[in-house]
C-alpha cells in the first residue's frame, strides 16, 4: 500500500475503445493488487477490475479541455482509456500504477498474497492435479528402451532442466554428463514425447558448443543412443529451429549446430523460426494495427502482413507438422533444439504433440502439455512475461504464439479439440496474471526455492481456472 499515492479518484471517465464519444463515468480505486473502476451512472454499479500484474504500460497523455488522459495497455491486450479531471490526480495515479505494475521481487507478486476460498488441504492437492509421471506412463514409459534417469537430481547437471528426465536405456551417466558439457546451459538431449506404436521419439536439447570444429564423443554417443532406442528406423532427424544464418553466426561464439560428419545416421534440418527479438517487434507491430481506429480492410490487412506475425505463426506450425509427420508417417525419432532450448524448442515440441496425440487436445491433456514442455523444461516465464522488473530485451510473446498456433488448428479442426478459444484466453490471462504459482519463475529449481520461503506458498492454477 505504500506505493499508492492516491487510493480513490471520483468523476473519472472511461472512454469506449471504438468510439470516444461513448464514455462511462465513475470512481477509480487503487488497491494493493487491482485497479478498479466502478461505474456510478443511473444507479448502475458495473465494475471493471484489472490486476496490476496484467498492466504492460501506463501512459499519461497531454491534457485536454475535458481532463487529463491516462492510457493503460494490458498484457492480455485489454486497453483502458481514462480521463481524470485534475492533472495532479492523474499524475498521482500514473506514478502509483507505474510502480504497482512493475514488481521488483517475486515476493510482490499476486500469487503470494492471493487467498483462494479453499482450505489448505485442497490447495495442496491442486499441486498434484497435473501428474507428469502419469503422462509418461500413459506413453508406456519407462520401458526396455527408455528409463527415468536420476542424473539431474538436485539440478546438478543442468539447473534449468527438471529433476526427473527420461533418457535412452543405453545412455550411461558419464555419457549424459559429457553430453551436457557440450550443450548450452547443460541442456542435454532428453525425451519429450514417445510414440509407443512405432517407438519413434521426440527429444529436445539446446545447441551444441561445437564452434567451427569442436566435437564431443559423449554427445555423439548420446544421439546414437537415441537412434538405437527406435529399432524401427536406421536414422534420425536433428531439427534446428533457427534460421541457418543465425546458427552459423553462433559458431563464432563457440556454439552452433551439429556437424553431420561427426554424427552417425542423422539427417539435419533447419526450419527458420526467428528469435525472441524479432517476435517481440512483430507482435508490437501487429498490436499497433489492431489499435487503429476505423481502419479500412485494405489498411488492416496490409498492416497485418507487414507485421510478419502470421508468417512467424506459419513457421512454427510448419516445423510442428514436419516433426509430426516424421514420427507418425516415417516412424523416425527427432531431436529438436534452438539456442538454449526453452523457446522455439518448446513451441515446436508442443505443436507436434498436439498434432500427434489427441490426449493433448483435451482440457487436462493440454494443461499437462504446457506443464511438461514449458513449465517443467524451463521456459523462462518470468523473463518472457515480465513478471518482475528486468531486461526488456528478455520479454517476448513465445507462449502467446503457442496459443495462436493451437487456435489456428482449432479453426481448421474444431471437432478435434475438447476446448474452445475461451479456454485459451483464460490460460493466456494467467500466464501474465501471477495469480497462481504455475508460471512463476524461469525453471523448476527456481519455483522450488520460492516455495520454500516461510509463509510464501504460491497457489497453483486449479482445474476451474
Amino acid at each position: 500500500m505504500e506505493h499508492i499515492r492516491l487510493p480513490k479518484v471520483e468523476n473519472v471517465k472511461l472512454l469506449d475503445r471504438i468510439s470516444h464519444r461513448r464514455r462511462r463515468v465513475g470512481t477509480l480505486y487503487l488497491t494493493a493488487t487491482h485497479t478498479i473502476f466502478v461505474e456510478s451512472e443511473a444507479g448502475v454499479r458495473n465494475e471493471t477490475w484489472v490486476l496490476h500484474s496484467l498492466v504492460c504500460s501506463v501512459d499519461k497523455l497531454a491534457a485536454t479541455p475535458s481532463g487529463c488522459p491516462l492510457l493503460i495497455h494490458c498484457k492480455n491486450f485489454q486497453v483502458l482509456h481514462f480521463i481524470i479531471s485534475k492533472e495532479q490526480e492523474c499524475h498521482d495515479i500514473h506514478l502509483s500504477l507505474q510502480r504497482l505494475s512493475q514488481p521488483e521481487s517475486y515476493d510482490e507478486l499476486y500469487c503470494f498474497s492471493y487467498k483462494p476460498n479453499v482450505d489448505e488441504k485442497e490447495r495442496r492437492q491442486e499441486w498434484d492435479f497435473l501428474d507428469l509421471k502419469a503422462d509418461y506412463s500413459r506413453m508406456g514409459l519407462p520401458s526396455s528402451l527408455w528409463k527415468l534417469s536420476p542424473v539431474n537430481q538436485h539440478y546438478k547437471v543442468s539447473d534449468t532442466y527438471p529433476a526427473d528426465l527420461f533418457v535412452p536405456e543405453s545412455a550411461t551417466p558419464p555419457v549424459i554428463v559429457g553430453s551436457s558439457k557440450f550443450r548450452s546451459r547443460g541442456r542435454f538431449p532428453a525425451l519429450s514425447y514417445y510414440c509407443k506404436d512405432n517407438h519413434a521419439a521426440i527429444c529436445r536439447s539446446s545447441q551444441p558448443l561445437s564452434g567451427f570444429s569442436a566435437r564431443c564423443l559423449e554427445d555423439e554417443q548420446m544421439l546414437e543412443a537415441i537412434l538405437r532406442s527406435n529399432p524401427c528406423s536406421d536414422f534420425m532427424y536433428v531439427v534446428d529451429t533457427r534460421p541457418k544464418l543465425n546458427a552459423i553466426a553462433n559458431r563464432a561464439a563457440g556454439k552452433g549446430y551439429e556437424n553431420e560428419d561427426n554424427y552417425s545416421n542423422i539427417k539435419f534440418q533447419f526450419v527458420g523460426i526467428e528469435n525472441i527479438h524479432v517476435m517481440r517487434n512483430s507482435q508490437q507491430k501487429m498490436l499497433e494495427v489492431c489499435e487503429l481506429r476505423s481502419p479500412s480492410m485494405s489498411d488492416f490487412l496490409e498492416g497485418l502482413e507487414s507485421s510478419g506475425w502470421l508468417k512467424h505463426i506459419k513457421a512454427v506450425l510448419d516445423a510442428g507438422i514436419f516433426i509430426a509427420k516424421a514420427v507418425a508417417e516415417e516412424g523416425v525419432s527427432v531431436l529438436i533444439h534452438c539456442s538454449d532450448g526453452w523457446d522455439r524448442t518448446s513451441q515446436v515440441c508442443s505443436v507436434a504433440c498436439v498434432l500427434l496425440d489427441p490426449y493433448y487436445r483435451t482440457l487436462r491433456g493440454f494443461m499437462v502439455l504446457i506443464e511438461k514442455d514449458w513449465v517443467s523444461f524451463g521456459h523462462k516465464f518470468s523473463h518472457r512475461c515480465k513478471h518482475v522488473v528486468g531486461d526488456p530485451k528478455e520479454v517476448s510473446p513465445i507462449i502467446d504464439q503457442l496459443l495462436e498456433c493451437v487456435w489456428q488448428l482449432m479453426e481448421q479442426f474444431p471437432c478435434a479439440f475438447e476446448f474452445n478459444e475461451r479456454f485459451l484466453i483464460t490460460i493466456h490471462n494467467h500466464f501474465y496474471s501471477c495469480q497462481f504459482g504455475n508460471f512463476i519463475g524461469n525453471n523448476q529449481r527456481e519455483r522450488i526455492e520460492l516455495s520454500l520461503k516461510p509463509f510464501k506458498k504460491g497457489h497453483r492454477c486449479n482445474r476451474n481456472c
